[in-house]
């Protein structure tokens, strides 16, 4: 795998397993959907703004805005309203180990819409980290009920895990097609923004601004760092490696969260831990590693 891509994937790494402490900042200030839709919906203008300065096309045919709405509202949009959704029934770890199951509805997605070959290593590392992630939360997968609520709210995140793996192989399409990063992301954010923003109108979500200086500087933090820079580099990696190698940024993430919680806010690993950290990083090494022969 070439440098650029390395990068490109612990930039995602580092960038998205760090947003949990922004998000920490925004919590009970205003409803957490509206904060999604203030977050990308400034992301959409930086970018477009970017664009204007960058005199990138922006002027798309409609065959290409389909692709790239198409993309927003799974990647941007309704994924975000159905993980909240989810939470109201579930634990934050509970959803952290379904949404870790990105690597393998990208592994399969990608065979099925996009005709590439199916690589058994990648696979196997899938289903070896996805087993670390498990052990990472064990306490609050391990106590998770079976009553309706908790089927619900797996049901849920699970179909929020799919929409943004569909969103993976549409930004991958997309990108075979030509589509600069900057410019789908730019109008794919913004239609998952008036996606997201009409679905909290139809909803009775109140709108209002908090302006307080920790609200106002988490937000500045998730639209540039948490959408603009960390979704730019993953579209570009799934460019490189294909998103069923770069959907194994999903395992890492809470890695990196758990990691920053130890050192800000006094996280003590357990042994279940510990043995999911190894098999995360062992699933990490055999997915980045390219058989020969391997697209």
């Amino acid at each position: 795998m070439p440098l650029s891509a390395y990068i490109l994937y612990f930039t995602t790494v580092l960038i998205w397993g760090s947003t949990w402490l922004a998000i920490k900042f925004q919590l009970g200030a205003v409803d957490p959907l509206v904060s999604v839709v203030y977050r990308f919906g400034l992301a959409s203008v930086l970018l477009f703004a970017w664009c204007v300065l960058a005199r990138a096309r922006l002027r798309l045919t409609p065959r290409e805005h389909v692709f790239i709405a198409l993309q927003g509202v799974c990647l941007f949009g309704l994924n975000y309203w159905v993980i909240y959704w989810a939470e109201v029934y579930l634990t934050s770890g509970v959803v952290a180990v379904i949404f870790a199951t990105m690597v393998l509805m990208n592994f399969f997605n990608a065979a099925l819409f996009l005709k590439r070959p199916l690589v058994p290593v990648v696979l196997v590392g899938g289903l070896i980290g996805l087993a670390g992630v498990a052990l990472l939360f064990w306490p609050e997968f391990g106590s998770l009920g079976l009553d309706g609520g908790a089927l619900r709210g797996l049901l849920l995140a699970l179909g929020a895990t799919y929409l943004a793996s569909l969103g993976n192989i549409v930004a991958t399409r997309n990108a075979g097609f030509g589509l600069k990063v900057i410019t789908v992301n730019a109008w794919g954010m913004f239609y998952g923004t008036v996606l997201l923003a009409l679905v909290a109108l139809v909803t009775g979500v109140e709108f209002h601004f908090p302006t307080g200086m920790p609200y106002v500087a988490s937000l500045l933090y998730l639209s540039v760092f948490g959408s603009i820079v960390a979704f730019g580099a993953y579209l570009r990696l799934m460019a490189l490696i294909g998103p069923e190698r770069a959907g194994y940024t999903a395992m890492l993430t809470p890695v990196v969260a758990l990691l920053l919680s130890t050192a800000f806010e006094g996280y003590r690993w357990t042994l279940p831990a510990a043995a999911g950290l190894v098999l995360i990083v062992l699933g990490n090494a055999l997915v980045l590693r390219r058989p020969a022969g391997s697209s």
